[in-house]
């Protein structure tokens, strides 16, 4: 298998978001009112972290479970498996991937790799901002998208801390590069227009549960992100369940959440990699 590694390359800012409101308006002015003034979204957002307030009251996670996600940095290999199965299984445009590697260093100057998914926060901001409840929360923890509700209007992009989410200016229709080697279409493209994102593989959970098999457990139950991963470096569960191997692993060993300064409260923690001498 080929290791060509793939740039990922960010395209939003925040000049485009209001280059977009101001030709929707008719004018600059317009477009800076809709994304700082009282009636946008983002206000109440803002005013929460303005005094501080890390809950946005979404009361997510309510059921049964709560899918989580470890990625240990310490044994990733940066092979990019996870996220070439992720492009496969999700029929993701390879140059958008939902799950993102990209190499670093510690503060001793070690190589490790840094992995992204979707981190499925508690207190999304991206759930908060959107006006159409495309971006909502799922009893389980999962920030889902309802694609026929999303009217691409990217305050879920634009809100989102950790960069997970992609918009589609124009329908993929390229020969996925990844089919077959990490795996075959299991859901269909998304359509020109919306804004999308790691899913955690929720149709596999789903449909997973209803068969009577584990997610975290079973592979077909599992994101393939997961499953795919040469040397373990990524555990999928159930968070609620103490006795769940990602909880067993989240008892044995330190981890952290990416900017937990923010309160989104990420349902996916790191394992981090060792400084080294």
């Amino acid at each position: 298998m080929s290791k060509k590694k793939t740039k990922v390359k960010v395209e939003l800012t925040r000049r485009d978001v209001l280059k977009v409101a101001g030709a929707a308006f008719g004018s600059a002015i317009a477009a800076e009112f809709l994304t700082t003034g009282p009636l946008s979204p983002f206000s109440s957002l803002k005013q929460g972290q303005i005094e501080n307030v890390p809950e946005t009251g979404h009361g997510a996670a309510t059921g049964e479970f709560h899918w989580g996600m470890v990625i240990n940095l310490d044994a990733c290999i940066g092979c990019e498996y996870c996220q070439r199965a992720c492009c496969a299984v999700n029929d993701v445009n390879p140059e958008k991937p939902w799950n993102i590697v990209v190499t670093e260093k510690t503060s001793t100057g070690n190589t490790f790799y840094f992995t992204r998914p979707c981190l499925h926060c508690q207190n999304a901001p991206c759930v908060e901002v959107c006006p159409v409840g495309a971006t909502y929360h799922r009893d389980d923890g999962l920030v889902v998208m309802d694609y026929d509700r999303c009217i691409g209007c990217r305050y879920c992009q634009v809100a989102c801390p950790y960069d997970a989410r992609s918009f589609n200016w124009k329908t993929y229709t390229e020969e996925n590069p990844y089919v077959p080697t990490f795996g075959v279409p299991e859901v269909e493209r998304r359509p020109r227009g919306v804004v999308e994102k790691c899913t955690f593989c929720i149709h596999r959970i789903d449909a997973g549960l209803k068969s009577g098999l584990m997610p975290g457990e079973d592979p077909e139950a599992t994101p393939a992100c997961v499953g795919i991963c040469p040397v373990g470096a990524r555990t999928f569960g159930n968070l609620k369940d103490p006795n769940s191997k990602i909880s067993k692993i989240l008892a044995e060993n330190p981890t952290i959440r990416l900017r937990e300064d923010l309160g989104a409260e990420p349902s996916v923690y790191y394992i981090p990699p060792k400084e080294g001498l």
